[in-house]
């Protein structure tokens, strides 16, 4: 490193929600502060792991699906840590010369960023270090610009984020969604999982106390709540269900947990 190039402190001393997640995947970019707070989860709520596990399977298989429909642009914001295979790898592996740009406001990922700019030779990937509560500042990064072209269609991707967006009373989250789908052309999608208490109240409102004490906000919404997202866009088939329950690989994968295992639920919608 420079005496120039800025150091990057990575916080290893605090739990992060990225990391917390890497350990529920079965990654190796996480540390001590993020498994004592995973294991706190884990003991309110033991189906962590399989919820984290179905909630990644779906990114897959919105991803496959979008590249098969002819997306070649995607924008993935608060990607978490690169457990592989990660979205480009999926796009790219049906449509090589699919764009693909990562945001996230986690510092160990920017410092693992190069693991997601490994593209096809037709594609490109980008990193991008920015904040979803700052929607235009992603949407202006220059190496944004540089690899998305935002006059033509691009799936955007919100999975498992909008619950660390609280509202406070602002209807905040809403608002930051918003924003981003007015950014984007007709024929643009939006895909989404967010997580909800409506299945087990009691054990949602322990982790939200547990992610506090780790110095993360979190706010759980119900199905009403979720749906409201996708406002004046197309659900695509077969609209609101479960993460495990979109489009499942094979039929018994839809059954294979219970909907309080899930806890979370998952849409894909396109923009007329």
């Amino acid at each position: 490193m420079s005496e120039h190039e800025p150091v990057v402190d990575l916080q290893l001393d605090r739990a992060h929600s990225s990391r917390i997640y890497d350990y529920f995947l079965g990654g190796k970019t996480n540390f001590l502060a993020d498994r004592m707070a995973a294991g706190s989860v884990l003991g309110v709520f033991p189906a962590a792991l399989v919820a984290a596990r179905i909630n990644r399977e779906f990114m897959h298989r919105a991803t496959r699906a979008l590249a098969a429909s002819g997306m070649r642009q995607f924008l993935d914001i608060g990607t978490g840590i690169p457990t592989a295979p990660n979205l480009h790898d999926i796009a790219q592996g049906i449509a090589p010369d699919s764009r693909v740009v990562y945001t996230d406001n986690d510092p160990i990922v920017l410092a693992h960023a190069a693991a997601l700019l490994r593209s096809t030779p037709e594609g490109r990937t980008a990193y991008v270090q920015a904040d979803v509560h700052d929607p235009e500042g992603i949407l202006t990064a220059p190496r944004l610009l540089d690899t998305l072209d935002l006059r033509r269609p691009v799936a955007l991707s919100l999975n498992a984020l909008m619950h660390f967006v609280p509202d406070d009373g602002q209807d905040r989250a809403h608002d930051i969604v918003e924003r981003l789908k007015a950014a984007l052309p007709s024929g643009s999608t939006l895909t989404m999982t967010h997580a909800t208490p409506d299945f087990s109240p009691a054990a949602m409102d322990k982790i939200i106390k547990i992610y506090a004490e780790a110095g993360t906000r979190l706010q759980f919404r119900s199905r009403a709540a979720f749906r409201r997202f996708f406002d004046g866009w197309e659900l695509l088939e077969p609209g609101v269900t479960l993460s495990h329950q979109w489009r499942p690989d094979h039929p018994d994968d839809a059954t294979h947990v219970t909907d309080a295992e899930a806890a979370s639920y998952a849409a894909v919608a396109r923009k007329p």
